[in-house]
């Protein structure tokens, strides 16, 4: 017999339905983007900002002075192998928590380099400085980053990748000028640098909680071409599975794509040292940060058509057309006698510059795969930073040689076009595959694909 409370009871909905959450591999992008802020645009965006005020205060030879930037390079040549293969050991992050505590114990150093502690003069302690903080930049920010960012994205990962620098080159924005607006108050380049530092040890555990190495650390599936179902796609299909370190190297793209991505940032790193004492030989040094703010603002946005062009279309014909871009902004800057000219190369620069970020690391990560990238980039890091040595060097001896930036900036920007060739003619290898695998039983809730 049915009581009448049953038989007058609705009927039971079933299960309900709950909305995937957001993917915790945005998190790590916003993650990226503030730590690339922080590690980043201090040392090398404000480095037209520092330079000036170095040379200002202690009447520095710009060659002698460029040399830091030279022998942050050679370190970075030297540790970029150490730093991929502890990034793909101890995980993104630890990598930036310790990279934050030599960065902010750099930025000290920096900040101290005229107190008379030191055994040698205020030039040495500034490359001993430069170069502690390029250690600390480098385990804490691009290599794992890059690597954590490839862990978590397959489908979209040029995106992902544009994504965060849309972030760090909005805080950009934010940072250049404060950093300058320090400088040229009583608050002064040393004090500057001791806030950086401060604000750097602030943020080292914050930032390294949010990130995870990877989706399996929270038991989620990997993404899609790697193991796990892109969106509309099926389980079980043969997955790439990426080369090693020893495969990559053997290959004809891995040299291309490292010694394009060394050629087209030769430059870059040129304009960060000696943009503002160019602008100050031309008369308009008041416009330094806020040409390079210009350039900063267009980058941001450049950034996200990057990613999108990466994800759509041919990689490294988006990085061959971006840096062209590039290469004829630092053409018409190298002959800018007027104002105009300066924010002219600013929208061109921040164009190119900006573009070819997100797809110089995202090729990496097609071509070469998931299971090694941290190593494989790592290992990439000795040809580019080889080249990358005698950039800022170059400018600034040739300066100090002829009193005038003519010359070398027109090689970089022939170096810069050479670069985007070497980036056309990099194939992408063939990867190898792993055997398909069973289909999982069904999740109530799967996470959302990347």
């Amino acid at each position: 017999m049915v009581s009448p409370a049953s038989s007058s009871s609705p009927p039971s909905p079933g299960p309900r339905l709950r909305r995937p959450r957001l993917y915790y591999g945005w998190y790590i992008v916003i993650a990226t983007g503030f730590v690339m802020t922080i590690a980043t645009v201090p040392m090398f965006h404000a480095m037209t900002l520092w330079s000036v005020a170095l040379v200002n205060h202690f009447k520095w030879q710009r060659g002698d002075l460029s040399l830091a930037l030279s022998l942050t390079r050679i370190e970075g040549g030297l540790m970029g192998p150490v730093e991929g293969y502890l990034t793909d050991k101890l995980g993104g992050r630890k990598m930036v928590f310790i990279g934050f505590i030599i960065l902010g114990f750099g930025f000290i150093v920096f900040s101290q380099i005229e107190a008379g502690i030191w055994p040698v003069g205020p030039l040495y302690m500034f490359y001993a400085a430069y170069m502690l903080m390029a250690l600390g930049q480098g385990m804490g920010s691009w290599v794992p980053m890059m690597t954590t960012i490839n862990n978590w994205f397959s489908r979209r990962m040029a995106s992902a990748m544009g994504w965060a620098n849309w972030i760090s080159r909005g805080g950009a924005l934010v940072v250049v000028p404060l950093i300058g607006l320090g400088i040229d108050s009583q608050f002064s380049w040393q004090g500057t640098a001791f806030a950086l530092a401060i604000i750097v040890f602030a943020a080292a555990l914050p930032l390294s909680l949010i990130i995870r190495n990877r989706p399996e650390d929270m038991g989620l599936p990997p993404p899609g071409e790697f193991g796990a179902p892109a969106r509309g796609g099926q389980r079980g299909a043969a997955a790439p599975t990426g080369l090693t370190a020893q495969q990559a190297v053997r290959t004809s793209a891995f040299w291309l794509i490292a010694v394009g991505h060394g050629l087209t940032s030769m430059i870059i790193l040129a304009i960060f040292t000696h943009l503002g004492l160019f602008m100050q030989d031309a008369g308009f040094v008041e416009h330094n940060k806020w040409v390079v703010t210009a350039y900063t603002f267009v980058a941001m946005w450049a950034q996200l058509l990057g990613g999108y062009v990466g994800d759509r279309f041919s990689k490294r014909v988006g990085l061959f057309v971006f840096t062209t871009i590039q290469a004829a902004a630092v053409v018409l800057l190298t002959f800018g006698t007027e104002l105009w000219m300066f924010y002219a190369f600013a929208l061109i620069f921040g164009l190119g510059f900006g573009g070819r970020n997100p797809l110089t690391t995202s090729i990496r990560g097609e071509y070469f795969g998931r299971g090694n990238f941290g190593k494989i980039l790592g290992i990439s890091t000795i040809p580019m930073n080889a080249l990358l040595l005698c950039a800022g060097p170059f400018a600034g001896y040739m300066y100090d040689w002829q009193q005038s930036y003519t010359i070398a900036f027109l090689v970089l920007a022939g170096c810069n076009f050479l670069g985007g060739i070497c980036f056309l003619f990099a194939r992408k290898p063939v990867l190898p595959t792993a055997p398909p695998t069973a289909a999982p039983a069904p999740s109530p809730s799967p996470a959302p694909a990347d």
